[in-house]
């Protein structure tokens, strides 16, 4: 995994997140086996319809047909490195293993970087539903 190439990619999408509302745009990036795979925020005014941009970023690879997950960025315009939200953090857990590095990081390139398990202990996963 190009973690600068992830967090490079990040950035350049973020510019097209959608945030008439919140002015929050996020940017993310994917590491897969078909490449890296980017998404943005897109805000809704029904506010429960606005998806993330690491969900963005996930249902797109998918869509492309990735099966394998590697690496996340995350990238937003804040004081400290910004970190996915609960729904985001279930996704990531669904798709990624444990161990997969997620790279958080801000404009002003502050890096923190853990993993999904370390963002979601105890995630709830598909053996849970035996």
């Amino acid at each position: 995994m190009d973690e600068a190439a992830l967090i490079q990619a990040a950035t350049a999408v973020r510019q097209r997140a959608y945030v008439p509302y919140s002015h929050f745009a996020v940017g993310a990036a994917v590491a897969t086996e078909i490449g890296i795979i980017t998404g943005c925020n897109v805000e809704n005014a029904s506010y429960g319809l606005t998806l993330c941009a690491e969900r963005n970023a996930i249902f797109s690879a998918i869509a492309q047909g990735a099966k394998q997950f590697t690496g996340l960025a995350v990238i937003a315009d804040t004081a400290g490195p910004t970190a996915p939200c609960g729904a985001c953090r279930q996704v990531l857990a669904e798709f990624m293993a444990p161990e997969s590095p997620v790279i958080l990081t801000n404009l002003q390139g502050q890096t923190q970087r853990t993993s999904v398990a370390a963002l979601l202990p105890g995630a709830f996963t598909k053996g849970d539903l035996s």
